[in-house]
């Protein structure tokens, strides 16, 4: 930007200098440079490329001027030029657009070189008239009020350095370069193509849609290839669409080397998709090592800059090129187009400073030359033009006017000059938005007041489509996606496959998909990625040291899920949740108890009822041959009594199977308490009628009978479950148990089990039971050498010793027992105790009573009882 800069503080220094003696100023030099004018009350400004290259002489310190050589004619460029000429005409037709004033207009030819470019823009800027008077008070505009161009960033970017000092308005039609919006910067830059920040975003669009998510990226060595590759870097990391495999920078110069080394980096890339940000001349001498490698297989993606060319679709490039994906600009249709080019002669087009474009067109396209031949430009040879041949009898691109994009964009360039000059001429005095609410005018105009109204431009063209720039001076954002289709005769079509534009929401990408071809057998896109996509139930782990496309793909571990693609994470499932196998969905939690269903609960159940019935079966025998010895020797009531509690404790433990609820929670402890105190107790108080009756019967020891009465019994039995009674109540009221969904024993399982509340009170109903067995097991023991005709201490003494021993067992085995099986391991105690009571104290007597009915008389039993005295 210095060195721009200081060129032209140098170049205006030559345009103004004057002699101390002179009322004059006079240029030291003109600058000689193809171009094409009209004169009009306004006049507008163009910078084209009509010849693509350029040829510099040596320099010599003579008095001749250096100038280059323009080479190579550009048939479209000039369509470019000549796009800026129609709407200039159509303009100056149409009465209801700038009225009373007559466009004109200076276009110029940078041939593809920068020094150019910007001697154009100078004189553009500042005329080349040779001499000019100087007064004291200077009237009258400028040469030109705004120009239309340039063509290249670049150049735009020179010109907009300094012509952006004077604000003298540029509205280019092809400059995409996302650093010209920087309005500090540019301040009276505008354009009508869409600024690269939005071509990056449309590209990484389209990206998207196909899931292209490993892609290398080429761009040429100047502000635009540079500029896009780090728009480029920048938006796809923030999109997350995908990782660059490789980033090279196309060279200008004929550096095959450098050439042939990138192709070879294409080559043995994974990344199956190529986007190019460069220029036409950089596509071409990259596609001539392509094909030397013979580098197949590969999805291009063609920026705006190439997609339309025509040079490319050879029958050489397009076993490679075909298929290509691309946006372009949006195309648009300028009615008479065709018929104004049809209508080109060289004698309308007077040639006022230089050389003419037209007449280079001419010699061109007829293979002829005007004598004698223009300066700066290279003598094609050949026959004499004579200005009348006929160009309907031309094959010429100049007249397809079925796809016109940059010359809509110069169209659309002009009228928007056009509206801003027709807004500021339609102010009110006094009304304006200037000082004082002036209005500006032609004969005082100054550029910067165009740019005011520029700023605010707002109309629509003829094709309907909206015209306006927003704060940055960009257009409104669209771009066509096009598509390079390979015909069966070896012909190629471009065509038009959808469209991205910038929406409230964003891009949007509309594509018809149906309608792209693509060059593979498959007939189907390509993949181009670094790792294949992570299935729901993996996560991403990235590789180290690569790019985050790059990656393995791992699977969630426990109670984990991840239900998309590429899941950088796995997300917890709620507590009652798991993982399922594929580790792609919450499922509710099994759910654990001690079930009817199940084999464990059923056999526990079976064995429940199973001793319910046997004490029933006994309460029968009992009730039959109530009148029997046996069973009246052995304190009936509290047989039967015994038997009850012993039903009761086998029918407690169907409480503890089944899906927890408060109620059975509140209810299993409480009669399982109850039912073996009362069990215990009833064999305490056995126990102790025994002692009692032995005693009675030695001499003097009848009186110990009188505490051991039916009564005394019955109290005794009441008053030591009434004390348990008492416990498991305050126990129930204070803390009771309740339901309550365990998580902690397993991980995918949820264990149903039934909290006691008070661990006091759970211990201190074990310990009162307890301490009954362990009285009553004591008595029992000193009891056990009585006659057996007095007592069956031997039996209460081996049926406590069962129970002690199940419930002694039961407690290490109840605490380390997990979920249902804790609930199992009681019922099991319950049962096993229950069982051994039972048959330890009923056994023998039933069998008596049913099998040994001999020994069930009173003479049995008493002649026993006399031998054994």
């Amino acid at each position: 930007m210095v060195q721009c800069i200081y060129f032209t503080m140098i170049t205006l220094f030559f345009f103004s200098i004057s002699s101390s003696v002179s009322s004059s100023c006079k240029l030291w030099k003109q600058f000689h440079l193809n171009g094409l004018h009209k004169a009009g009350d306004v006049n507008l400004g163009g910078l084209f490329e009509v010849h693509y290259t350029s040829v510099f002489p040596e320099w010599k310190f003579t008095s001749e001027p250096r100038q280059p050589t323009c080479t190579g004619f550009d048939t479209q460029g000039f369509r470019h030029a000549m796009s800026m000429v129609f709407a200039v005409d159509e303009i100056n037709k149409n009465s209801n657009l700038l009225p009373n004033v007559t466009l004109g207009y200076s276009l110029y030819d940078n041939c593809g070189a920068l020094v150019i470019g910007f001697r154009a823009a100078l004189v553009l800027a500042s005329g080349q008239e040779e001499q000019f008077l100087l007064q004291e008070n200077c009237f009258g505009t400028t040469p030109v009020l705004g120009i239309v161009g340039d063509s290249y960033s670049t150049f735009s970017i020179a010109s907009s350095n300094v012509l952006g000092l004077f604000r003298l308005p540029m509205v280019s039609h092809f400059a995409t370069c996302s650093c010209l919006s920087n309005r500090q910067r540019f301040p009276s830059f505008f354009r009508t193509i869409p600024s690269d920040a939005f071509q990056v975003r449309a590209m990484i669009q389209i990206l998207k849609h196909f899931g292209w998510t490993w892609v290398g990226l080429l761009v040429s060595d100047d502000d635009y290839g540079l500029n896009v590759a780090r728009s480029f870097q920048s938006d796809l990391a923030k999109s997350g669409a995908g990782c660059l495999a490789y980033t090279e920078i196309l060279p200008w110069g004929n550096d095959t080397a450098e050439r042939s080394r990138i192709v070879n980096v294409m080559k043995k890339s994974t990344a199956r998709v190529v986007m190019v940000f460069a220029h036409e001349i950089h596509i071409y001498r990259l596609m001539e090592e392509v094909v030397t490698q013979k580098v197949t297989g590969l999805q291009w993606m063609a920026s705006e800059a190439w997609t339309s060319v025509d040079v490319l679709q050879t029958p050489e490039f397009m076993p490679y090129l075909a298929g290509t994906l691309g946006i372009a600009i949006r195309r648009g249709e300028m009615t008479g187009f065709k018929d104004f080019l049809l209508r080109i002669q060289p004698d309308q087009y007077h040639n006022y400073y230089g050389n003419s474009i037209v007449s280079q067109f001419w010699e061109d396209v007829f293979q002829c030359r005007f004598a004698p031949p223009p300066v700066g430009w290279v003598e094609t040879g050949g026959a004499l033009c004579s200005g009348q041949e006929d160009l309907n009898k031309v094959d010429s691109e100049l007249f397809d006017v079925s796809n016109l994009r940059p010359e809509y964009n110069v169209y659309k360039a002009v009228y928007a000059l056009a509206h801003a000059l027709d807004d500021m001429l339609q102010c009110v005095p006094g009304r304006g938005p200037f000082s004082g609410h002036s209005c500006a005018s032609l004969q005082s105009l100054e550029p910067w007041q165009l740019v005011y109204y520029l700023d605010r431009v707002d109309f629509t063209t003829p094709f309907g489509d909206q015209v306006l720039f927003d704060e940055n001076g960009d257009a409104l954002p669209i771009y066509d996606v096009m598509n390079w289709l390979w015909l069966p005769d070896g012909t190629t079509k471009i065509q038009n496959v959808g469209e991205v534009k910038e929406s409230v929401k964003g891009e949007e990408l509309t594509l018809y998909e149906d309608n792209i071809f693509w060059n593979s057998d498959s007939k189907q896109p390509p993949q181009s990625i670094c790792s294949e996509s992570c299935p729901p139930g993996t996560r991403v782990a990235r590789k180290k040291g690569q790019p985050v496309c790059c990656f393995d793909c791992v699977p969630c571990s426990e109670g984990k899920i991840s239900n998309s693609t590429d899941s950088m994470d796995c997300t917890s499932c709620p507590e009652d949740f798991w993982s399922n196998s594929q580790r792609d969905q919450c499922v509710p939690k099994k759910t654990e108890f001690l079930s009817y269903h199940e084999p464990l609960g059923i056999c526990l159940t079976t064995a429940s009822l199973l001793g319910t019935s046997i004490c029933t079966i006994v309460v029968g025998i009992f009730t039959y041959h109530r009148s029997t010895p046996m069973v009246r020797a052995n304190n009936s009531e509290l047989s039967f009594l015994l038997l009850v509690s012993l039903k009761l404790c086998f029918l407690c433990s169907l409480l503890f199977i089944g899906q927890p609820k408060l109620w059975t929670c509140q209810l299993r402890h409480a009669v399982f308490g109850i039912s073996f105190v009362l069990c215990v107790s009833c064999i305490l108080v056995k126990t102790m009628v025994v002692l009692a009756v032995f005693k009675a019967s030695k001499p003097g020891g009848g009186a110990s009978l009188k505490w051991f009465g039916a009564v005394q019994q019955r109290g005794t039995v009441m008053v030591l479950t009434s004390v348990q009674g008492a416990i498991c109540t305050s126990w129930i009221v204070s803390a009771s148990p309740a339901p309550h969904k365990n998580t902690q024993y397993y991980n995918d399982r949820i264990v149903y089990e039934c909290v006691v509340g008070s661990t006091i009170g759970f211990a201190v109903l074990l310990g009162y039971i307890s301490i009954l067995a362990i009285i009553s097991f004591l008595l029992a023991f000193l009891a056990r050498n009585l006659p057996d005709n007095f007592n069956e201490a031997k039996l209460i003494t081996f049926s406590m010793l069962i129970f002690c021993a199940v419930w002694v067992a039961f407690v290490p085995a109840y605490v380390n027992s997990p979920g249902k099986y804790a609930d199992a391991v009681e019922v099991f105690a319950i049962l096993a105790s229950s069982f051994g009571l039972l048959v330890a104290l009923f056994g023998p007597k039933c069998y008596i009573i049913l099998l040994r009915p001999e020994r069930n008389t009173k003479k049995a039993i008493m002649g026993r009882a006399t031998s054994k005295t």
